[in-house]
């Protein structure tokens, strides 16, 4: 009778476990996204500056900005400020809008999603980067105006957070638009009516304190203007709310939009139809 041995053991096979936090896709996400925007940097960093320059010169030069005072300060310095934050969130904003939207015109929205990357991973790599174009910009602006108008430092504190935390906000936002949109013509209808408006109703060229009582509550109602107070208060010293109050919204605003983004992406939301 014949024995038949055993066949020589086979090693298993191992099975990984995925983690949950693809960091290197996560990086691969960040660095594609900051690329993106820095080979366009005449567009995405230099036209943003000319503009703002613009706005710089309208508003103290044609209009004789320079002899006006606003709370305690020359007008210039109390303007610059808050053009520079403009220039930072709206660029975060158009950071991360764009980028989803061209992927879904130009169909390559798959590359997206066939990587094995986490909601949690996306949400990351897509508002890290439009944060970091809107410090890029807002550096690159902060310094031209710096030249032409004197900024005081009253607290870098709040000069760093309403930086990141508007940021973040705005590329956050961006990040929906992106999502809902189907076309160029939903961002720019986002970007008409309701960034921009938020953005020049928020106290960027006054001050609230001169609005009528009914019209300053109002302005106490949207985000943008704590994040544009709070960012000027760092350099000028001054404040047309309460800073309190604003490091709250602000927090609660970023992260209220970082778990919808979340939600979103993880449902796949006009993303996998």
């Amino acid at each position: 009778m014949t024995v038949l041995s055993r066949p020589p053991a086979v090693a298993e096979a191992r099975w990984r476990p995925y983690p949950g936090h693809n960091w290197r896709g996560l990086w691969s996400l960040y660095c594609k996204e900051v690329l993106r925007f820095g080979k366009i940097a005449t567009q995405t960093v230099l036209a943003p500056l000319v503009t703002t320059l613009l706005f710089l010169a309208v508003f103290a030069l044609a209009l004789g900005g320079g002899a006006r005072t606003v709370g305690g300060v020359p007008y210039v310095e109390f303007l610059a400020p808050g053009l520079v934050v403009m220039a930072m969130v709206q660029n975060a904003f158009a950071n991360t809008s764009s980028s989803l939207v061209i992927a879904k015109v130009q169909g390559n929205i798959v590359d997206l999603l066939m990587p094995p990357l986490s909601p949690a991973a996306m949400t990351a790599g897509f508002a890290l980067a439009g944060v970091t174009r809107g410090l890029v910009v807002g550096l690159a602006v902060g310094l031209a105006i710096a030249v032409l108008v004197r900024l005081p430092l009253a607290d870098p504190v709040a000069i760093v957070f309403h930086a990141l935390a508007g940021s973040l906000m705005l590329a956050l936002i961006g990040i929906l638009a992106g999502l809902w949109s189907e076309k160029f013509d939903h961002i720019a209808a986002v970007t008409n009516f309701v960034v921009t408006p938020l953005a020049f109703l928020s106290g960027t060229f006054y001050s609230a304190e001169r609005l009528p009582p009914e019209w300053s509550f109002i302005a106490h109602l949207n985000p943008f203007f704590y994040m544009i107070d709070g960012f000027r208060s760092g350099f000028i010293g001054h404040a047309d709310g309460d800073l309190a109050t604003g490091y709250v919204v602000l927090a609660t605003f970023d992260v209220a939009l970082w778990g919808l983004c979340h939600y979103l992406f993880r449902i796949g939301y006009k993303l996998k139809s």
